[in-house]
């Protein structure tokens, strides 16, 4: 998987994981969300979903190679 693929799809799944964060924290509490609470819950999602994306991306482009 070309980089800007994985740059474009950790950037989605940041933007959705804050949006659902945001919700959850309005149920539960009442209020808005803190902003860099957001963004620290999209960050955090972001490593391991970029992880993931970076070794999908390489078993496949083993395959293509052999």
């Amino acid at each position: 998987m070309p980089f800007w693929q994985r740059l474009l799809f950790t950037i989605i799944v940041i933007v959705v994981a804050s949006f659902v964060a945001g919700l959850i924290w309005h149920r539960l509490f009442g209020f808005g969300l803190p902003s860099y609470v957001g963004g620290v819950i999209g960050g955090l999602t972001a490593v391991p979903f970029w992880e993931l994306l970076k070794r999908k991306g390489s078993k496949s482009e083993k395959r293509d190679v052999v």
